[in-house]
């Protein structure tokens, strides 16, 4: 209640807000282009180690810039080199999927983002009444995923290849590390099919942005406005793409494929809502064929759109699609899919390599 007896803001969108909230899971999605450029990256320039939140975040360096081809909801940019040769991998979770883009519909691009924002502040409600259990520092969060990806040459036109799992397993260790976690994709297009591989980085990458422990997403401010004047300054933004989209592409990595508090979480969404250009759209559709809410930014700078879909009733996170909306390169003039994820499972476990018990949800 305020102070002259009436509820507040937050208690009124949670009274309209479903009562059933599961803390969204989410996927990981990475494709050609982006490994070509990262590959090309990695071997130009070795990567920064993350700061803490009270350790303000280096710039990137001038020399390495990488352009994200598209990435809404991902795990935070990981530079990932996987122990097959020397095969460098970034661990992005491509917001993307399956199926026509939906239209916008007759509402103005200024109604469009009103309704976004109404939707993830009832989102951010919604998210205060799950349930987590804090994650141990020697425990790993389990992530699985149904994921398309762009099979297509780099210079080529886009082509979709097969849906296949992809199951990450993130440490949770506060130390330095190498080692940040595990990989396994299986199905046909799966890289190194039914292989644990581990995701490595050159040098050790402190506990931060690029290796979002859960003790760490829990030291974050959980006033929106702070959190999100922190992450427009730490935010690494690649080359040709605008500090607001990096942002956008940031929060969505940390909300897919990581598990925090309930309030943690919903600060990110209210963050995610005061970002300029975030729409709604009234239809998407993830690769598992699951329609829901679609929220979306398109960024001119990169000429990339990302978008997140969340289920229409419960608000539960289902799954990202990525477009690029631009590319003479390519021979694309308008959005064409780059790839589509559907998030089947988050959970703790003990060891990589571990599936949780149960039916995947």
């Amino acid at each position: 209640m305020n102070a002259d007896g009436r509820p507040t803001e937050d208690a009124l969108e949670l009274l309209s807000a479903p009562a059933e909230w599961d803390l969204p899971p989410d996927r990981h999605l990475h494709y050609k282009d982006v490994l070509m450029q990262q590959i090309d990256h990695d071997l130009g320039h070795t990567p920064a180690a993350a700061p803490t939140p009270t350790q303000p975040l280096a710039p990137a360096p001038a020399s390495a810039p990488r352009r994200r081809l598209a990435r809404p909801a991902v795990l935070a940019p990981l530079a990932a080199t996987v122990l097959a040769g020397a095969l460098a991998v970034t661990l992005t979770c491509t917001g993307v999927g399956q199926g026509p883009v939906p239209a916008a519909g007759a509402a103005s691009a200024g109604a469009r983002a009103q309704n976004a924002s109404v939707t993830l502040n009832r989102i951010a409600v919604a998210a205060m009444t799950s349930d987590v259990t804090p994650v141990r520092d020697d425990q790993f969060v389990y992530v699985k995923n149904l994921t398309v990806e762009n099979k297509g040459t780099f210079d080529g036109p886009v082509e979709l290849g097969a849906p296949h799992t992809v199951e990450t397993w993130t440490s949770q260790d506060p130390k330095p590390l190498k080692n940040l976690g595990w990989m396994r994709e299986s199905g046909k297009d799966a890289v190194m099919p039914d292989e644990t591989i581990p995701i490595e980085s050159s040098d050790a990458v402190a506990v931060g942005i690029d290796h979002p422990t859960y003790a760490w997403l829990s030291s974050l401010p959980t006033d929106p406005d702070d959190l999100l004047a922190l992450l427009r300054r730490e935010v690494r933004v690649s080359d040709g793409e605008s500090r607001e989209q990096a942002v956008f592409s940031l929060i969505g990595d940390l909300l897919s494929q990581t598990l925090m508090p309930p309030r943690n979480t919903a600060a990110l969404y209210k963050a995610a809502a005061r970002i300029p250009g975030v729409e709604q759209i009234p239809d998407a559709v993830d690769v598992a064929g699951r329609h829901g809410i679609g929220i979306t930014r398109e960024d001119a700078s990169s000429a990339t759109r990302d978008e997140w879909i969340f289920d229409e009733h419960s608000l539960a996170f289902l799954g990202a699609r990525g477009f690029i909306t631009h590319d003479e390169r390519k021979g694309i003039t308008s959005d064409t899919l780059m790839g589509s994820t559907a998030v089947l499972r988050r959970a703790v476990v003990d060891l990589h390599g571990e599936k949780p018990g149960g039916a995947d949800r």
